[in-house]
């Protein structure tokens, strides 16, 4: 059956209708996308990504991992039980003092990376 004829019936019966859940909508733009600025050499971009698992007594565990994507090498893997918008900046704080300032970084728009202090 259809919505339009099982929601009135719910609400002459006193049930609660379920509100239309919407789309989240995403911060952020494909022009940064691995299709459109593809690494042409090394250090030119770096992509950074968190990895969530558990341990044996259920523990939460992250990983907050930076990448080159023309070379694979795995720059930087910071591990922590939590890690909020300001440590992740300071990890990768830490790296450019270290290597030097890329000319792109490339993120998902993940929940971790949407956050002001991140974007900023």
């Amino acid at each position: 059956m259809k919505r339009k004829r099982i929601y009135p019936l719910w609400k002459q019966e006193g049930l609660k209708v379920p509100k239309k859940q919407r789309k989240k909508r995403r911060l952020g733009s494909s022009e940064n996308g691995c299709v459109r600025q593809r690494a042409t050499r090394k250090n030119q971009v770096w992509a950074w990504d968190f990895v969530h698992d558990y341990t044996t007594d259920r523990r939460a565990l992250k990983w907050l991992t930076i990448v080159d994507e023309y070379s694979r090498e795995c720059l930087r893997m910071h591990v922590a039980r939590s890690i909020n918008a300001q440590d992740a900046i300071d990890v990768l704080a830490e790296l450019f003092a270290m290597r030097g300032v890329r000319e792109h970084l490339r993120t998902d728009n993940g929940p971790e990376f949407i956050a002001t202090a991140t974007r900023d």
